[in-house]
Formats: C-alpha cells, sequence, structure tokens
C-alpha cells in the first residue's frame, strides 16, 4: 500500500537533494554543471507540483468541497516556487553567483515551510479523506515520479 502521505515525502526528499547538487555546482562556479543539475531539479519540481495540482488537490477538494483551504495556500506557495526558479534560472544563464546564492536561500527556507506543512497537515488530510482513491493515487505518484 502506497498512499500520499508515504510517496510524497520521498519527493521532496529528492528534491531537497537535486537541490543541494545544484547549488554547490553553483557555488563552485561550474555553470555547466550547474544548468544541468539545476534544470533536473527544476524538471522534478515541477512533476512534484503537477501530481499535487493536477491529481492530489481536485481530488481531495471534490472529496471534502474545500476549495479555498490548505490547497489554496500549496497553490499559492507553489507559485511563489515557480517565480523563484525563473529568478534561478536567470542567474544561472547570466553566471551570477550571487544572485544565485541570494535566491537559493530564499527558495530553500519556503519549501522547508511547505514541505511541512504538506507532510505533517494535508498529506494525512488527503489520506483520510480520499480512501482507496489515496491508495490508487499513491500507487500513481510511486509509479511516476523520480526517486
Amino acid at each position: 500500500m502506497s498512499l500520499p502521505s508515504q510517496v510524497l515525502p520521498h519527493h521532496h526528499r529528492h528534491c531537497d537533494d537535486l537541490f543541494v547538487a545544484a547549488e554547490e555546482c553553483a557555488q563552485r562556479g561550474d555553470w555547466a554543471a550547474t544548468a544541468s543539475a539545476f534544470e533536473h531539479f527544476r524538471q522534478q519540481m515541477k512533476a512534484h507540483f503537477d501530481a499535487e495540482e493536477v491529481f492530489l488537490f481536485p481530488a481531495f477538494e471534490a472529496a471534502t468541497g474545500m476549495s479555498a483551504g490548505p490547497t489554496q495556500m500549496m497553490r499559492h506557495e507553489h507559485e511563489q516556487m515557480r517565480t523563484l526558479l525563473a529568478q534561478l534560472a536567470a542567474a544561472c544563464e547570466e553566471h551570477d553567483s550571487e544572485s544565485y546564492a541570494g535566491v537559493a536561500e530564499t527558495l530553500l527556507m519556503l519549501m522547508q515551510q511547505h514541505n511541512m506543512k504538506e507532510e505533517n497537515i494535508l498529506y494525512p488530510m488527503c489520506d483520510q479523506a480520499l480512501g482507496a482513491e489515496a491508495e490508487r493515487l499513491g500507487e500513481k505518484f510511486g509509479a511516476t515520479l523520480e526517486k
């Protein structure tokens, strides 16, 4: 049995590891490696956002009738992270270590707070509200998200 509360936190850790790898490349000033590592990180973040926004959040909202609650806040935070990802991409293209480091620090804080809310509050709520649908989604995420 795989539930969103079991699968998605593992993907959070995977994205965290990719983030660190890209940041380490930027700190070394290896911009070719940074570009590659950052793109891998960005694609995994997009896959994670899509899993939640396309599948998990709509299922939770349909099951609970709650569309202005926690899922709305998580979508808002995803948009904030997308903006920061675009800023990191620009810093990477410009080989701007100082800008990359500053934006990365902001993104790291936002990701940590966001992940804690999802893992401790929203994912358990989804597991409970979705019943068997939670198992189906957990299996789907386990099969499609890179670990």
